[in-house]
Parts: C-alpha cells; sequence; structure tokens
C-alpha cells in the first residue's frame, strides 16, 4: 500500500458515498485508476465492507444497544480468538474486541428493548463455559460514533461581517 492507498482510504472512510470519478479527482487519477485501486484494496480485504450511521433516535423504531465486557477463559493453543468467535456470530453482537484491562472481550450488543439485551446476556452469553464473568452497560444516548457527530449543532446565527 502506498501514500494514494492512504489518501484513498482516508476520503472514503470521510465519505464511502464518493464515486471513483470524485476520488480520482481528489486524488489527481483517472476515474478508471481510482476504481482499480479501490478494487484491488477491496479484493485484499483492507477495506472489509461499506456502512451507513443511522440516527435511531429520529425514527419510530425502538432500540436499545448496550457495551457488554466479558472477561474468558482463553483456549489453549487457540487463545481468545476462540471464544471471540463464538461471540461475534450471535446476531445480537454487532462489535467484537479483544481489550486489555480488567475484562478480555468488550462486545456491542443490540437489542429490541432492555429485556431481549438481558436475555441475550442471562441465557445465552454467561452460560457460556469459557465466559467467567460480564458487565453490561446500556447506552443511553450516542453522541458521536466513528467521528460522526450526532448532537444537533445549534445553528450560528451570527451576521458575516466582511472587509
Amino acid at each position: 500500500m502506498d501514500k494514494i492507498d492512504a489518501a484513498l482510504l482516508e476520503l472514503l472512510e470521510e465519505d464511502a458515498r464518493r464515486t471513483p470519478k470524485q476520488v480520482g479527482v481528489l486524488l489527481g487519477l483517472s476515474e478508471a485508476e481510482a476504481k482499480a485501486r479501490i478494487e484491488g484494496l477491496e479484493a485484499t480485504g483492507i477495506i472489509r465492507g461499506y456502512t451507513t450511521l443511522v440516527d435511531r433516535e429520529q425514527m419510530d423504531e425502538e432500540t436499545i444497544s448496550a457495551l457488554i465486557e466479558v472477561k474468558v477463559q482463553p483456549e489453549r493453543n487457540r487463545g481468545f480468538d476462540a471464544i471471540a468467535e463464538q461471540l461475534y456470530r450471535f446476531d445480537e453482537v454487532k462489535d467484537c474486541y479483544l481489550m486489555s484491562g480488567a475484562y478480555d472481550l468488550m462486545l456491542i450488543v443490540e437489542g429490541k428493548n432492555i429485556r431481549s439485551v438481558s436475555r441475550f446476556v442471562s441465557e445465552r452469553l454467561s452460560i457460556l463455559d469459557n465466559v467467567q464473568s460480564c458487565a453490561t452497560h446500556f447506552i443511553l444516548k450516542r453522541y458521536k460514533t466513528d467521528g460522526v457527530i450526532f448532537e444537533k449543532q445549534p445553528e450560528d446565527r451570527r451576521m458575516v461581517v466582511s472587509p
């Protein structure tokens, strides 16, 4: 990967809707060159997918998210990977991270309501053999995700002054 690929990734992280033509203009490449670079980054797995950030508070749909810290007993010869794979395969688990500190794994879990997340923790997560303990924190409000601010910014009502 070179500097152009790094700049291309930065542009797509800012706005994944940018077309190869737009990326090409911003990087001084032809549309075909930009498209080929994007396809190459997808083929090697550096680009894993494209997502849309949704502000669920503005929708009628009720969902709840929780951050769950999980302490596990790693498996011999596989470490944390085997238990992490078991956990991230649950549909409720949106994110799974290996962490340093008091807990080993951190999960971001989504459910229809507090009860559904609680059932997931008590009936599916905590009963697994390698899970020693977990701490669940319900997310009450999202302010910023992936660099995107979810709080409505106050409109600047100052008059424009020009020299």
